[in-house]
């Protein structure tokens, strides 16, 4: 499967974090709790009691989720709590050892990630995958031609005399894209030439191409600075609110604060079990979701991020060995080199 295929199937700046807010709650599930979740006419893509087992590793336990129409998802948790394996049985990566997986309302648990992509998914990696040596329109025109003109992408490749001009349809849809996602002053250049975050667009873009229902975006923030991501997560509000067509995005990221600013509903892994589930103030505000991530079953509402608190100021000087005042002395100082009692 090629790269362009497999995208296409699958190919910070924000405040708020887990802490403090009002006083909304989560829904905890506890891990022995039956799934009950299946296939509604309001969702796009849904699991019901996911488990999957490596060895005697249980790396997912009885997990649920719903991914409505025209919506952000969020799916967090701390490292090793199952997002990637959960995201590799959605995408059909790999095969669950029970529970569904279903995709605008029909069965594909046991489908492949192509015939998951001819049914309306698509996905993007937590590295970019995209050819070196084309432009960023060709990206998406390539994406368009593997969903919508198979036959003229094999036509293109066997025969030069058959490069014909697109049909007006298939620029639209391209122009459309580029301008959505900002990348019309880029579309000529080379993507080997753009800088990471302009290449996680690009990549969003050839996804879109395909003309998904919901795109699985694994960890679109790592590794950009804060104005990348403030720019990356402004174009995946446009895609949602301003695109042509409704797509939901479902989405893995380590960046808890913007994922509570972006999404609508967000789902807790810890261990491989669901331990919450809820909008964003109530996420915020679960107990058991700061002890997961704070690692503090007591952590108080007053904190309201992940990052360390900085020191408090002091007006004292800082003052040398040489300098100390003798009670200011270091302890080894006092026992060793003073007659004082």
């Amino acid at each position: 499967m090629t790269t362009a295929e497999t995208n296409g199937t699958v190919g910070r700046g924000v405040s708020g974090g887990v802490g403090g807010g009002a006083t909304a709650t989560a829904t905890a599930r506890p891990a022995t709790a039956p799934a009950t979740l299946g296939p509604t006419a309001n969702t796009v893509l849904s699991a019901t009691g996911v488990t999957v087992r490596f060895g005697g590793l249980v790396a997912l336990s009885e997990v649920s989720l719903q991914v409505p129409p025209s919506s952000i998802i969020g799916l967090v948790g701390p490292n090793g709590a199952g997002k990637s394996t959960l995201f590799a049985v959605l995408s059909g990566l790999l095969s669950p050892a029970s529970g569904r997986v279903y995709l605008g309302g029909a069965d594909v648990t046991r489908s492949s990630p192509q015939a998951r992509a001819r049914k309306g998914m698509a996905r993007t990696f937590q590295q970019p995958e995209l050819f070196l040596g084309l432009t960023v329109r060709e990206h998406l025109v390539l994406a368009h031609r593997v969903r919508f003109a198979r036959k003229r992408l094999w036509q293109d490749m066997a025969n030069p005399l058959a490069l014909l001009p697109a049909p007006a349809s298939e620029n639209d849809r391209v122009d459309a894209l580029l301008e959505l996602l900002d990348l019309t002053r880029v579309a000529k250049a080379p993507v080997a030439a753009l800088p990471l975050g302009t290449s996680r667009l690009v990549e969003v873009g050839r996804a879109l191409a395909t003309q998904p229902d919901v795109v699985l975006l694994d960890e679109p923030l790592s590794g950009l600075d804060m104005h990348e991501s403030e720019n990356l997560a402004s174009a995946f509000r446009r895609v949602v609110d301003e695109g042509e067509r409704q797509v939901s995005l479902l989405m893995v990221e380590h960046d808890v604060a913007t994922v509570l600013a972006l999404s609508s509903h967000i789902y807790v892994l810890d261990f491989g079990e669901l331990i919450a589930e809820g909008s964003p103030e109530a996420v915020r505000n679960n107990a058991a979701v700061r002890s997961a991530y704070l690692g503090d079953e007591n952590v108080t509402a007053a904190r309201t991020d992940l990052e360390p608190t900085a020191p408090e100021p002091t007006d004292r000087e800082p003052t040398t060995q040489g300098d100390r005042a003798p009670d200011d002395r270091a302890p080894d100082d006092r026992a060793q080199g003073s007659d004082e009692p």
